[in-house]
């Protein structure tokens, strides 16, 4: 029996997910040696992932990245330098164009990846060194990575609709439908499912997984606010996820008044037309369980170009809508915290793209209410 670092007590090397002899036989000459140790870290990397309880698609994805590395500087794990890595990331950035946060994970899925295959509890240090004559090193380090220095480094010019760039892309998701209606086409159908998901998502803050997940059980009444009915409540059942746990709950209240007439209708008169009777999905597709996150993104932004909209709006701009227009309407920041599952105020404090007209009406809301003070204070006036 041996002790982690953190404490936990595991069994011989054998026993640890991805340990180098859970996946080689000792003695067995290999036809392919480099390529079918290479095979084998990347499944004991899989491994002792999933054992920590990742997501499936974040394994899938470290691996990948991994994969990707190994092509581009065409070496195995044993061979790899930090001015390899140097070379790869300088590459994503210079020619690739990606995002800082995308550079980021894909550095830490290869510093991951040599955390674990230079981790002497699973011996792929000792077997490269007895196969190869050399062994695996951490080539990710402080120095050639880039830093996580502030809490938010989302792209600036993602932002929130305004309220009348909102009712024009609501107003058109409709003229759509009656257009594809009056040429006869099956593509009503589908365009309708949109138009409702998309206001679905403003209604409650959704994200994109979260309303592409609800299920039609998922709406349900609200004991304190009859006046919305059937449609009082959103259950959130596939919330965003800390890495290691299950997807997050909350339940989410109906505020605006037109969301049960809204929902009703697609419910009871459109959703049945999909032929549903076995589906649970709220959002059905036409040939598969529910919708898909690409066709959300292509209708999105098909119908964002048709109004002439600028690229900082994205399927997010919803949430975001939502935040900034119930702040700006008075709603209680505690509340609106609640509502989109915020575990801090500085989070959903993020999403909160106030109007300029919004600071200019507080702000003369303040001044007059302090001039008013000051007149009452004044010698001789009567209070």
């Amino acid at each position: 029996m041996r002790v982690t670092e953190c404490g936990e007590a595991v069994g011989f090397n054998e026993s640890i997910p991805g340990a180098a002899r859970l996946h080689l036989v000792d003695g067995v000459a290999l036809l392919r040696p480099e390529e079918q140790v290479f095979a084998a870290m990347l499944t004991g990397f899989a491994n002792q992932q999933l054992a920590r309880n990742l997501a499936r698609t974040t394994v899938e994805g470290r691996e990948n990245t991994v994969k990707a590395f190994a092509a581009y500087v065409n070496a195995y794990p044993w061979h790899w330098t930090p001015a390899m890595v140097d070379e790869w990331l300088g590459d994503l950035r210079s020619l690739r164009e990606l995002k800082r946060s995308t550079i980021r994970s894909y550095s830490e899925a290869v510093r991951s990846f040599c955390h674990f295959i230079t981790d002497p509890l699973y011996e792929w240090t000792a077997t490269c060194e007895e196969r190869f004559g050399t062994h695996p090193v951490q080539v990710v380090h402080e120095w050639n990575t880039a830093v996580h220095v502030q809490d938010n480094e989302a792209d600036a010019k993602k932002r929130a609709f305004t309220k009348a760039e909102l009712h024009a892309f609501f107003a058109h998701c409709d003229d759509e439908v009656a257009r594809i209606r009056a040429f006869g086409r099956k593509g009503w159908l589908p365009a309708f499912r949109d138009a409702t998901l998309f206001k679905t998502a403003y209604a409650y803050g959704t994200r994109r997984n979260e309303t592409r997940m609800l299920d039609a059980a998922d709406f349900g009444r609200n004991p304190h606010g009859g006046e919305y009915g059937e449609y009082g409540r959103c259950q959130v059942r596939f919330g965003k996820a800390k890495k290691g746990s299950p997807p997050k709950r909350r339940g989410v209240l109906t505020v605006f008044d037109w969301t049960p007439d809204v929902l009703d209708e697609w419910f009871t008169e459109v959703r049945p037309l999909f032929g549903t009777d076995n589906n649970p999905a709220a959002w059905p597709s036409e040939r598969g369980l529910r919708i898909g996150c690409q066709r959300l993104n292509s209708r999105f932004i098909a119908y964002r170009k048709a109004l002439g909209l600028d690229d900082g709006l994205d399927f997010h701009s919803f949430r975001r809508s939502y935040v900034t227009h119930l702040i700006e309407d008075g709603w209680d920041p505690r509340f609106v915290q609640e509502q989109v599952g915020h575990e801090h105020a500085s989070t959903t404090s993020l999403y909160t793209c106030v109007s300029s007209d919004f600071r200019t009406r507080t702000l003369r809301r303040h001044l007059d209410s302090t001039i008013a003070a000051a007149l009452q204070t004044q010698p001789g006036r009567q209070t």
